[in-house]
């Protein structure tokens, strides 16, 4: 069994801008260092001509953790994350694994962002894997609940960082 991720963000900026505040390293590290949680770090960054890869660290502290997790897990919650985007034209079509520090299991997603009119439209669609016998359901749900307002948090920070460059 699994649970289903699915976020969509418009943006009312064109693709490169939005492309750039979503994958540049700078944009990366202001991202996670303002919404990215306890010992967030960008771990790996490479830009080559058509393709763009992260690795990240984004923590989570033990006291803001649902009860559900906190019967299988004891501390403080680390993802690692890893995304990889491929630019073609005005579409960037992107892959994202994530694992949680003692969480048997598995995030993944695919995502796109593309030129709409003026604007760009941001896709993303996943899914959460938890192997715990009698409540990984629950976790899988929690967990992908905890994603999906995160891929929120990040878009507004998008966004609001697009909206101050102006």
């Amino acid at each position: 069994m699994s649970s289903r991720i699915e976020h969509r963000t418009e943006f009312p900026y064109p693709f490169e801008q939005v492309l750039a505040a979503l994958t540049s390293e700078d944009a990366i590290r202001r991202r996670l260092a303002e919404i990215g949680g306890k010992d967030a770090e960008l771990l790996s960054h490479d830009n080559s001509a058509c393709t763009i890869y992260y690795r990240m660290r984004q923590g989570i502290p033990s006291d803001k953790l649902p009860g559900v997790v906190r019967g299988v897990h004891s501390g403080d919650l680390h993802v690692e994350r890893e995304q990889r985007w491929e630019v073609d034209g005005q579409t960037a079509t992107g892959t994202a694994t994530a694992n949680v520090s003692g969480v048997p299991g598995s995030i993944t997603a695919h995502s796109e962002l593309r030129q709409d009119g003026d604007g760009a439209s941001l896709t993303i669609n996943g899914e959460v894997k938890v192997s715990v016998p009698l409540v990984g359901g629950k976790i899988e749900r929690t967990i992908a609940g905890q994603v999906e307002k995160l891929l929120g948090h990040e878009s507004e920070h998008v966004a609001d960082t697009l909206a101050k460059e102006g």
